[in-house]
């Protein structure tokens, strides 16, 4: 599988809002730098795991719609809305907020992120 198809189905899958999937895809030594309109984070295995178990409490749903996805050597660079359902009422998708990111492939795990993001 090329790296493209692999960011690819990484967005497809539930990884997002499921730490079970999320681990089939990142590296042990992750680290992604991500801007978003609250500010500077960074974020390693750990906090992604974390984040995704969080996610998953309040949605039941998660769907990535990727608009711009490039490849170049182990480089991917993608931009993507991200739409959920919310437990409260899961049958409306809302959006949660468009992303820019590059990500680094390292033995076919995502390893490193460059994020930039904006709340809907």
């Amino acid at each position: 599988m090329s790296a493209k198809d692999f960011v690819k189905a990484f967005y497809k899958s539930d990884a997002l809002i499921d730490s079970t999937i999320l681990k089939e895809f990142i590296h042990p030594e992750i680290v992604i730098d991500w801007y978003s309109t609250e500010g500077y984070v960074q974020m390693n295995y750990n906090s992604l795991i974390n984040l995704a178990d969080e996610l998953h409490k309040a949605y039941v749903r998660s769907k990535v719609r990727i608009s711009h996805i490039i490849e170049e050597n182990n480089l991917i660079s993608v931009r993507y809305s991200h739409f959920v359902k919310t437990i409260e009422n899961p049958r409306e998708e809302m959006l949660l907020a468009h992303f820019m990111m590059i990500w680094e492939i390292k033995d076919d795990k995502l390893y490193r992120g460059y994020q930039m993001s904006q709340v809907s």
